[in-house]
């Protein structure tokens, strides 16, 4: 497993919700939304945000629906996925993102925060959520292959 920084996104029509880990890959903290402006823009910021935090992967969120087919959003999601791809030079993948946007709603409206705040803060919160899903799974598939090996 590599070991460096991942970045998640968020991806909205209108906003970006992004996150980033700590070096070890164990820690999603949210970083600020970006406003989507246009492709090149959009691109441009998610390109500067790897190079400043020496990003060796990217996560980007995949609004699959309940029945986990694609949506009319997530052929968009693939879409941009490839653009950031020929973009960066690490990886960039497709981390199924169901209920997250619910979640974090849920999640701001039990802390007691304001409608306008919420709608401010509910893609970034979605971005560390997608991003701390991404790396405990990651974590347990460290986990399960260390409790696979065979020691004698």
């Amino acid at each position: 497993m590599t070991q460096g920084r991942i970045l998640a996104v968020d991806f909205g029509l209108r906003r970006l919700g992004v996150a980033a880990s700590d070096p070890l890959g164990i820690v999603a903290q949210g970083l600020p939304t970006v406003q989507r402006k246009n492709m090149a823009a959009d691109l441009a910021a998610l390109e500067a945000l790897a190079e400043e935090y020496s990003v060796v992967e990217v996560i980007l969120g995949n609004p699959l629906s309940q029945s986990g087919e694609e949506t009319a959003i997530s052929r968009r999601v693939e879409a941009f996925a490839e653009k950031l791809r020929r973009r960066l030079s690490c990886p960039v993948k497709l981390w199924d993102e169901r209920l997250t946007s619910a979640e974090a709603n849920r999640m701001l409206r039990s802390s007691g925060m304001g409608l306008r705040k919420r709608q401010r803060a509910v893609d970034q919160v979605s971005a560390v959520l997608i991003l701390q899903n991404y790396l405990d799974w990651r974590a347990n598939q460290v986990a399960g292959a260390e409790n696979n090996r065979v020691t004698v």
